[in-house]
């Protein structure tokens, strides 16, 4: 779209202090055969008239159901997909797997950098390579090349909205990653009336950025709320919004434009750090024909991968594991086929091999950024379930948010009467909202559940509140 200025809006949520609603007051102990009055209650009141609601409880001993409400439908199920995402990623390719990116030698003192979709490539893992190659005896090269064709196939996923596919948390998936594909910029509140003051965490890059600041610092009465932009006909980003005064600054994130070229840009910097200067640096495919591996670095295992896809709701780790998935397979890619639409394809064997009825879900993506995905309740259930008895199981588990205490659930529930343990996946786009998970209840035993909101017109917090007086009413079970 040459000549035509486009623009991003991401909202930034305010503090969960600011947002969340009040936990609601909690009463006696009830027994199984009053719950479905009690959830429906809840489910059928007048503000959710509009709205749809899809739940299955159950014990996580058994397939018995002990409230059920279109548990067998198709809904947005936001995040909710990085449960069959991460679930799909432990069975076939196993807890211990890493993602290896490797720099090999090349003809007249080139290198060739062949990335493989490590997310958690960062400034450390880079000057690794360097130091490496410097023992190595490098000490300049003519030309870095950069291989990006492990994933093939589009970085941003066409059912993606366009705002979201300009976001940091919508950022490009390839397969050189550095700083997972995002700039962060930080705004902190000044003096009353005056903007918001912007600091590139990078701070090389505030000379290739024009800073268009509209925000406000407010009074400590008003609501905060940010919002951050990026044109693309030029190197120009807006920051609009408002923080309180006094309050601690905010990070906010945007997709970089060419993450290849970013990863060989700070690969370049790094290098020259460590004296080896670089003559010329860019992106080619050569399609795996390297010589000998001079330097490499492995991320994390996949069980570290898992946990930061769930309990942070990571995006771009979640389709680098769906991209994973299509890479690592039996089967013979058609030609031109994407590395992603292979990797859903192998979610749905893998998930089938556990247990997961195939027809219970359909899928676009790994991370839940798109609408077009569609899951059932039963389906969510399904999968925590049949997780909970797999060899990965405590992984698998312990990678879920835990109420009051970490990930996205850090700030929900941890304000009750008596401790709610729970670990359970969140899942929030505008007008959906989802939980699915496992809890302990004191008076009763495990249970596995899947609560989500569509076509809802209420706030995130209010359709997070409901879920949480569900999930509260759970907490009172006892044997009666």
């Amino acid at each position: 779209m040459q000549g035509i200025a486009l623009s991003l809006l991401v909202l930034v949520l305010g503090r969960p202090s600011a947002v969340a609603a009040q936990t609601p007051a909690v009463a006696g102990d009830i027994c199984p055969g009053e719950l479905g009055a009690q959830v429906d209650a809840i489910a059928n009141r007048p503000e959710f008239s509009r709205s749809r609601w899809g739940i299955l409880i159950q014990p996580l001993s058994s397939t018995a159901t002990l409230y059920s409400r279109d548990a067998q439908k198709y809904f947005i199920p936001a995040s909710n997909v990085k449960l069959l995402t991460t679930a799909a990623a432990l069975h076939k390719l196993g807890a211990d797997f890493r993602i290896k990116t490797s720099v090999y030698s090349g003809e007249n003192g080139s290198l060739y950098v062949a990335g493989r979709g490590d997310p958690s490539i960062a400034e450390a893992q880079l000057k690794s390579l360097a130091q490496q190659l410097k023992r190595r005896g490098v000490d300049r090269v003519n030309e870095l090349i950069g291989d990006d064709s492990y994933f093939q196939g589009s970085a941003v996923n066409p059912n993606w909205e366009w705002e979201d596919a300009q976001a940091g948390y919508g950022a490009p998936i390839n397969s050189l990653i550095f700083n997972q594909n995002a700039i962060e910029l930080l705004l902190s509140p000044q003096e009353l009336g005056q903007t918001l003051k912007v600091t590139f965490a990078e701070p090389k890059l505030a000379n290739q950025w024009q800073i268009q600041n509209n925000s406000v610092t407010v009074a400590q009465n008003e609501a905060e709320f940010i919002e951050v932009g990026r044109e693309f006909d030029r190197p120009a980003i807006r920051v609009s919004g408002q923080l309180k005064v006094g309050a601690e600054p905010e990070s906010a994130y945007v997709a970089v434009v060419n993450p290849a070229n970013n990863f060989l840009q700070h690969f370049q910097q790094v290098l020259a750090a460590e004296g080896i200067p670089v003559k010329q640096a860019l992106v080619a495919s050569v399609s795996g024909n390297f010589n000998q591996e001079l330097a490499t670095v492995e991320s994390p295992p996949l069980a570290e991968l898992v946990r930061e896809t769930n309990r942070e709701s990571n995006n771009l780790y979640a389709e680098v594991l769906l991209r994973l998935l299509g890479k690592v397979t039996d089967k013979m890619p058609q030609q031109q086929e994407d590395t992603d639409e292979i990797g859903l394809k192998e979610l749905k064997t893998a998930l089938t091999q556990l247990g997961v009825n195939p027809n219970s879900y359909i899928l676009a993506d790994g991370s839940g950024l798109s609408r077009h995905n569609l899951i059932s309740p039963e389906a969510l259930v399904q999968t925590l379930r049949f997780m909970a008895n797999s060899p990965a199981a405590s992984i698998y588990r312990q990678s879920l948010p835990i109420a009051g205490e970490s990930g996205t659930l850090k700030n929900r529930l941890n304000s009750t009467p008596n401790r709610v343990i729970l670990q359970a996946k969140t899942g929030t786009l505008s007008g959906v909202s989802a939980l699915s998970g496992y809890i302990e209840v004191p008076d009763y035993e495990p249970l596995v559940f899947s609560i989500i909101v569509n076509q809802s017109g209420l706030s995130a917090a209010s359709m997070r509140s409901a879920t949480d007086e569900i999930v509260l009413l759970l907490n009172r079970l006892r044997r009666c």
